[in-house]
């Protein structure tokens, strides 16, 4: 942020430089609202701000999709583990069910609540973390067993991998300082004609007026959509919500 600010600054001070520059050189006096500085500024600032705009919308938009499309995947590979635990010798394969079926409550409740701070339920890695190990000392003394077991291991790695894409996508949001220069470009593409010199008056003031209020929507919108699991574009639980209505036709055998 301080290499930003000094950049700005360094900015400014090239443009009083160079405005000194033009008086020695016998440059035109340009003080009217219309002339060609104004035009040339407003052109320039509204060209950053649709710029700012357009990233602060798509990668938020980019985010949450892929977020969306992680939450289905770590679903499935849910149900697949459920499905593979059916495998198992029956204490085990219900044990294995019960543990999947309290993971999927966690995730959908206490955890998605959690995420919208930024962060995952320690109880959901506990519950993770606990049923892999319970998985490996399942004893498989035929072939068959071993490969059940195998497979019900293979889809806790991919569960473990799509929750932490998860944790990483609870954490994501655009860089501040992108989100600052969005406001504040928009904040100068409506104060310009004030500050060009210009006194817009009667019916000026209504296009003026409609310009502000959209500029200000969007510009809400690109705070509300910079989460991916709160706002606008928040990703849901819906995922889990379904397959844990799933989980007893599974347990039924289908």
């Amino acid at each position: 942020m301080i290499l930003y600010c000094a950049a700005a600054v360094c900015a400014i001070g090239v443009v009083l430089v160079a405005s000194r520059l033009v008086k020695r050189w016998k440059g035109v006096d340009d003080p009217d609202p219309d002339g060609p500085t104004a035009a040339h500024t407003g052109a320039m600032l509204s060209a950053l701000f649709l710029l700012a705009f357009a990233i602060a919308i798509v990668v938020p938009w980019t985010t949450a999709d892929a977020a969306r499309s992680n939450t289905y995947a770590e679903s499935h590979a849910v149900s697949e583990a459920y499905w593979a635990a059916s495998r198992l010798p029956p204490p085990d394969a219900r044990h294995v069910q019960a543990a999947l079926s309290r993971y999927v409550a966690t995730v959908r409740g206490p955890e998605w609540r959690l995420m919208e701070h930024g962060r995952l339920s320690p109880e959901g890695q506990r519950e993770l973390d606990g049923l892999r190990r319970d998985v490996i000392a399942v004893k498989a003394g035929t072939d068959e067993l071993k490969d059940a077991r195998t497979a019900v291991l293979d889809h806790l790695t991919e569960i473990s991998a799509a929750r932490g894409q998860r944790a990483m996508d609870a954490r994501a949001t655009p860089p501040p300082g992108l989100l600052a220069v969005t406001v504040l470009t928009g904040l100068a593409v409506v104060l310009l004609p004030f500050l060009s010199g210009a006194r817009p008056r009667g019916a000026t003031l209504i296009p003026l007026s409609m310009m502000a209020a959209l500029l200000a929507a969007g510009t809400y919108l690109t705070i509300d959509i910079s989460h991916v699991f709160t706002g606008a574009l928040a990703v849901g639980p819906d995922a889990f919500t379904t397959l844990q209505t799933e989980l007893p036709r599974i347990s039924g055998g289908g």
